[in-house]
């Protein structure tokens, strides 16, 4: 099966009839709605505190949807103008941009808290025009991308490398531009539910979060073990999962504060791996 970044160039790729398609796959939209809640995980955000949030490559806001559902406030940049319409046809809260990523990120520095990005960077890799040359075009998306976040900003992206190659090469321009971090392999022995994450830090080298599927998490038990404890830990949910933001949510609304309402994603069921 051949890559979508083999077939067209993604404003090409993402047209009209890709982009509804692709917003109204419920597979897609589970899939996209769980990496973004990892994604948002590895960001290490400060807890019950709103933040600014850049969505690379953010398509109809399906990941989008999720920085709201967990209360923070959100712009999205992306190629596709179809994808982009999709989202104002939806009526995301986020504010949007048409914007190539390899041509820089166009906002003012120290703008964001942090950024996420679900499967784009790949996209980067490919020279899609003869005056793209993709390590070019990858230190400028980074070296604008440090600029635009605070100093204690991370960035995560979940992407798809071709190869051992692709992800050095990737890695390589995100530290030339100034980030520590590397990429976290979720689920690193299986096939159908392997996710790779590039983490980025602006404030100093520190150690890459556990990942998930692995003998030990971060705190020394399996993440199955994880789960069951949070469950029996007098009925409180995971961090980040969806029965932790509505109940969050509730809270908030007992404190009569202003609360966004509960979006189609918060309430999809959850089931399986990534």
């Amino acid at each position: 099966m051949s890559r979508p970044e083999h077939l067209a160039p993604p404003e090409i790729f993402y047209n009209d009839d890709e982009a509804r398609k692709y917003t109204q796959n419920s597979r897609i939209i589970d899939i996209q709605v769980k990496m973004s809640e990892r994604a948002v995980e590895l960001l290490l955000l400060p807890d019950d505190t709103p933040c600014y949030l850049l969505d690379i490559g953010c398509g109809s806001g399906l990941s989008g949807s999720v920085l709201e559902d967990q209360g923070h406030y959100w712009v999205g940049m992306d190629i596709s103008s179809a994808m982009l319409d999709v989202a104002v046809e939806r009526e995301i809260e986020g504010d949007l941009a048409l914007t190539d990523m390899g041509q820089g990120v166009p906002f003012r520095a120290g703008s964001f808290d942090g950024a996420v990005s679900i499967s784009a960077l790949q996209w980067l890799c490919n020279a899609d025009k003869t005056s793209h040359k993709p390590v070019q075009r990858m230190y400028k998306f980074f070296s604008s991308l440090y600029a635009c976040l605070s100093r204690s900003a991370r960035a995560v992206f979940q992407f798809y490398p071709e190869n051992s190659e692709q992800m050095e090469l990737v890695t390589a321009q995100a530290m030339k531009a100034g980030f520590y971090g590397g990429v976290v392999v979720d689920y690193p022995n299986s096939a159908k539910a392997k996710k790779f994450f590039l983490v980025l830090m602006t404030g100093g080298s520190m150690p890459l979060p556990q990942a998930l599927g692995t003998d030990q998490d971060s705190r020394g038990v399996s993440y199955a073990a994880r789960k069951e404890q949070a469950r029996k830990n007098k009925g409180k949910p995971l961090k980040h999962s969806r029965e932790w933001i509505l109940m969050k949510k509730a809270r908030m609304r007992r404190q009569e504060k202003e609360t966004r309402a509960d979006s189609k994603y918060t309430g999809r069921k959850r089931s399986g791996r990534f």
